[in-house]
């Protein structure tokens, strides 16, 4: 088999034109990023709003394993069966960072025959978007040091000082540092660090306006110091907003590219989905809901987290509702979960399949029971899965009310998931009854409560010490009704990596509460939470390299 970076160099692009043309756009609406990659204009959206929108496919997953889901080759495979199968599909995805392809992944952009290409562009730098969100972050982080250096007429305490400095890149030596040293002129000593550009607040405040409008008011909210008598120090503050929303102006523009098949994709924005909602930019959504008839795009995670926030924070900001959810799982990944070792997953096994079969049931009834939304499960084919075990999952998916298909997109491309394809088509039919899992007016601690319990399956939640204080504090400041971003580990229900399955009568822990006032939610931070990951023992950048033409090598 040919490696993922092979396949697409190997793939005759079409021209960006050409793709903007079959979503009927004309040069006059988008900027050409080179031959093969656009910036389309976010303000035909104003232009569309009569328009009818499209049916929109949420693909999310199990728990996450070692032994790897394939959630956005299933994205990328789905849209490209759709388009195999005669209907106009549009891929919606978030942006690669460079600290994890650098640092785990190695590259991004789908595997096998469902890639997005140009796959080395959109894995390194892509149109600089990333850049433009780091440069804005990094803007307002020295605005706030430069009016405590000039004299601080806001009275900011610098120990409470809540915005970090950011980078696209896995560096942990930057995770906590002191800065301002070394003399009065070179600022006010005091603790600080970087989080890796994904986990900003202001990619998320990105990833969820709608216009340059609701970007600027958004970033005007962003709470980044509190001051000695306990109030928040805002963007709008510090007079930063307008500065910041121009660093963005290009950037908030979504990305078009294309599939190793030419389906039409959008590429833009990437929060983290812990720390943030894990989606791909609204207006990148909507674009694709107003130019296409099938929006395929997906959420981080498993579908307890990133599905749960595309639903519980972008649906309900949005008004965007799904149609049909693609739940991706492997037999692999089912046998990890029934306890599995890496050495036994190529090994025929019904009984651990069995076993680990209880995180596929979990999410299932979320998504069917608990979100009210149709599933499918997308059974991702490997070459050790017997016809024994294919057979076991498929029945027990249909035992439990949800379709399922065997996809073969990574070896295949479309024609390996015009299964899947049909069945999602057929699942749009069902009853959709789309419901979020509390209400704008429930009280924080009832909200995570309410994820905690119908969602993850804990009996109870304890609050750390100062949380209930914290949360107490927001909704006296007005901020109640905001959301509730779930910040736990994603290997499991629960907020213990090591519980696999589909546990229950577990105790959560919340130790930490933070406002994201911008991006509008408040986060619930359960466990160890990385917002600046390392790189390992052996980072994928050694693997990386370039010839003398120009060609990369070591991206998967």
């Amino acid at each position: 088999m040919k490696s993922d970076i092979q396949i697409a160099q190997e793939c005759k692009m079409e021209k960006i034109n050409k793709i903007a043309a079959k979503l009927g756009l004309t040069e006059d609406n988008y900027s050409a990023y080179g031959k093969y990659k656009a910036k389309v204009d976010h303000r035909l959206l104003k232009g569309m709003q009569d328009k009818k929108d499209a049916k929109v496919i949420l693909v999310t997953a199990i728990s996450p394993t070692p032994a790897g889901e394939g959630k956005t080759t299933t994205t990328v495979g789905l849209g490209d069966a759709l388009t195999k199968i005669g209907k106009k599909a549009v891929i919606c995805l978030r942006e690669p960072s460079l600290g994890p392809v650098f640092g785990v992944k190695g590259g991004a952009a789908g595997g096998g025959y469902a890639q997005v290409v140009p796959m080395e562009d959109i894995n390194l730098h892509f149109t600089g978007d990333f850049n433009a969100i780091g440069a804005a972050n990094n803007l307002l982080a020295a605005m706030l040091d430069n009016h405590i250096f000039h004299g601080n007429e806001l009275g900011i305490d610098p120990r409470r000082i809540t915005w970090k400095r950011a980078i696209d890149m896995n560096d942990r030596q930057l995770r906590f540092m002191v800065n301002g040293i070394n003399g009065k002129a070179n600022g006010m000593p005091r603790e600080d660090g970087f989080d890796i550009v994904v986990a900003s607040e202001i990619m998320a405040v990105f990833c969820l306006a709608n216009d340059l409008v609701d970007l600027k008011e958004k970033l005007s909210k962003m709470v980044v110091a509190y001051t000695f008598d306990n109030k928040p120090v805002t963007c709008k503050d510090l007079n930063a907003q307008g500065a910041l929303t121009a660093l963005l102006k290009e950037a908030f523009d979504p990305n078009l590219v294309q599939t190793l098949e030419e389906t039409p994709a959008f590429i833009h924005g990437g929060p983290f989905a812990n720390i943030a909602h894990g989606c791909n930019s609204v207006v990148a959504t909507k674009m694709g809901m107003k130019l296409g008839d099938y929006v395929v795009t997906e959420a981080g995670f498993g579908a307890d987290l990133g599905a749960e926030k595309f639903i519980d924070i972008k649906c309900r900001k949005t008004g965007i509702r799904p149609d049909a959810v693609v739940i991706v799982a492997t037999i692999k990944a089912l046998k990890h979960h029934g306890g599995a070792t890496k050495e036994e997953w190529g090994v025929e096994s019904l009984e651990k399949l069995e076993a680990g079969f209880a995180n596929l049931e979990k999410h299932i009834k979320n998504v069917t029971k608990v979100y009210g939304l149709p599933a499918v499960v997308a059974l991702n084919r490997f070459p050790a899965d017997t016809e024994a075990e294919i057979k076991f999952v498929l029945d027990k998916c249909r035992e439990l009310g949800a379709e399922a298909a065997l996809s073969e997109v990574f070896g295949k491309g479309g024609e390996g998931g015009v299964e899947l394809a049909n069945k999602v088509l057929a699942c749009m039919e069902k009853p959709n009854n789309f419901e979020f899992v509390y209400d704008d007016e429930t009280p924080l601690r009832k909200k995570i409560e309410a994820i905690a319990k119908k969602v993850y399956g804990a009996a109870s939640v304890s609050f750390g010490s100062g949380t209930l204080t914290t949360i107490k504090e927001i909704e006296a400041m007005g901020y109640g009704n905001l959301p509730v971003c779930m910040a736990k580990t994603q290997y499991s229900f629960s907020d213990n990596p090591k519980l696999l399955k589909a546990p229950e009568g577990f105790e959560m822990t919340v130790r930490q509460i933070r406002l994201s006032a911008g991006a509008g939610f408040v986060v619930a931070i359960s466990g160890d939470i990385m917002t600046m990951p390392g790189l390992p023992k052996v980072p994928s950048a050694e693997k990386i390299d370039i010839d003398d033409e120009g060609r990369i090598s070591g991206l998967f």
